[in-house]
């Protein structure tokens, strides 16, 4: 039988930049409430909602004080259990980021773990000496800079943590922490929510041993992110990954229906660690940050599509997300968004194998905003500046009305401005518009709906000569599906010699002997 999230589309929901409802210029459950007509009339199965845990927002709410209750900021567990009902009788399911690999400095259970190192959550955090020098216990880096140990005094131990400082490790191999986590799950899915996604898998476990990381080979520079020095062999993916996981399974399968998607970095082996974390009694899905990391070409192109072909376990695929430059400036000729591109990038993410995570905005194709300096909020970016500009870029509000202020996200003041390249690209103006991206996103939806190829048939790829891209989806009942064909270039580019299938009931591309510029080819097989 197949489940809900086989070949899925779930979309994601940024909660502080989706929609504001009471004028604070932070998005809110209620705002997300009065949305949600149009995340459903785009015709994805389910929402994923980045976190709305309590939280000092040291990381925007990657840095949880309380698993078990609404920030403020966003409202009330009335506001959620009115969300999780009205997405229900729309149709959709819901998703809530499971953010367990480490807390907030604030968290009950950290107070705690650091006043003593006895007690029942002594070991609930990555706790170790300190070298006789006094230095952190190994070379290990923060994702976000600098070592990835903090000196707590009041235990005398440094605590790991992995990102910020304000984020320390959870220790996820002692069975009572893996089990106070299994109680959050179970919170939620008891208040209807219909699974989750589990943040920075690799992060979850490392060596026990805490042993040195090698270097990396040099590089011809010293990078600005110190983390890519080292080889990450022993501070990520460790040996107890899989016990984990599979706690977090059994927890989901005693609420029937739930499903788990895993988050993996985009480290060497990415899509491998894929395969085996989705493996039978593991996560359901999984995707890796490999393609949001990278550049985008035809032998790019070409790997992801061989990768997507993989039967071993169950691939999600994204484009973008609230971490990275969106795909529409990522993956543009010179970082300059253009609409012929981005329509072609909506088309092979939606047409790929695998379940699909779509991010907020990238239904209307908005391109990644320029911030000024002093616009900045995201911790990372202001590290890094201007090496780096951060992630505030692809977190900016959703535009709703091109002449309401703020793009009619807020009444008040945003927490990150509506810039004005996005106006111009707000809903209303494209649902007036029958070739807007937000059409497109609707009609490569349905396409993917109706046709059981699309959804969880096979990948088979063509192999074509650049510029074209190609594959097949087949549907194993009927033996018949679609031709999927891709111009990744700025020149027209004929068809590829061989039987060109027929027209397909829906498709937004036109029939032709050429691909244009960008261009898109569906056709029906078999």
């Amino acid at each position: 039988m197949q489940e809900w999230w086989q070949g899925a589309v779930i979309y994601q929901v940024y909660p502080r930049s989706f929609r504001d409802s009471d004028g604070d210029g932070v998005g809110d459950l209620r705002g997300l409430l009065a949305g949600l007509d149009h995340i459903a009339g785009l015709g994805v199965d389910a929402l994923w909602l980045s976190p709305i845990y309590v939280s000092p927002q040291a990381d925007f709410g990657y840095d949880i004080a309380d698993h078990c209750a609404i920030d403020p900021a966003y409202g009330t567990m009335a506001d959620f259990d009115a969300l999780v009902e009205g997405a229900h009788a729309r149709g959709l399911k819901v998703m809530l980021d499971l953010v367990v690999g480490h807390t907030s400095v604030q968290h009950p259970w950290f107070l705690e773990s650091r006043a003593r190192r006895t007690g029942p959550l002594a070991d609930r955090y990555i706790w170790a000496d300190p070298r006789p020098d006094g230095s952190p216990p190994n070379n290990w880096l923060s994702v976000f800079g600098g070592p990835a140990w903090r000196w707590e005094s009041r235990r005398r131990q440094y605590y790991l943590h992995h990102f910020l400082a304000e984020q320390p490790a959870l220790n996820l191999a002692e069975p009572a922490t893996r089990e106070a986590v299994a109680e959050i799950m179970r919170f939620w899915m008891q208040r209807g929510v219909d699974g989750f996604r589990i943040d920075a898998l690799d992060f979850l476990h490392r060596d026990p041993q805490l042993r040195d990381n090698p270097a990396a080979p040099p590089k011809p520079e010293i990078p600005s992110k110190l983390f890519g020095m080292q080889l990450h062999q022993h501070d990520m993916m460790g040996p107890e990954t899989p016990t984990i996981l599979r706690h977090f399974r059994d927890t989901a399968d005693a609420f029937p229906g739930r499903a788990l998607l895993g988050e993996l970095s985009s480290q060497p082996g990415a899509h491998e660690r894929v395969a085996r974390s989705t493996a039978p009694g593991l996560l359901h899905m999984a995707y890796t940050l490999a393609p949001l990391r990278g550049a985008f070409d035809h032998a790019i192109a070409t790997a992801l599509v061989e990768a997507a072909a993989n039967p071993e376990g169950w691939a999600c695929w994204c484009f973008s997300n609230h971490d990275v430059v969106r795909a529409a400036s990522r993956w543009a000729p010179g970082g300059v968004a253009e609409p012929r591109v981005t329509r072609m990038l909506l088309s092979l993410l939606l047409t790929l194998r695998g379940s699909i995570c779509l991010y907020q905005g990238e239904e209307l194709g908005l391109p990644e905003a320029q911030l000024p300096f002093e616009a900045l909020r995201d911790p990372f970016g202001i590290a890094f500046w201007p090496d780096f500009a951060g992630r505030d870029g692809s977190r900016t509000p959703i535009p709703w009305r091109r002449d309401a202020p703020h793009g009619g996200f807020t009444t008040g003041t945003p927490w990150l401005p509506v810039v004005d390249p996005h106006l111009p690209m707000a809903v209303d103006v494209q649902e007036a518009d029958p070739d807007s991206p937000l059409h497109l996103t609707r009609a490569l939806l349905k396409l993917r709906q109706a046709h059981p190829a699309l959804r969880t048939g096979r990948l088979v790829p063509l192999g074509l000569a650049a510029p074209l891209l190609g594959y097949d989806r087949i549907d194993a009942a009927s033996g018949t599906g679609l031709r999927c064909l891709f111009n990744l270039s700025a020149e027209e580019a004929p068809l590829p010699e061989g039987p060109v299938g027929g027209p397909v009931a829906g498709t937004p591309f036109p029939e032709g002997a050429t691909l244009p510029p960008w261009g898109v080819s569906l056709t029906s097989i078999g």
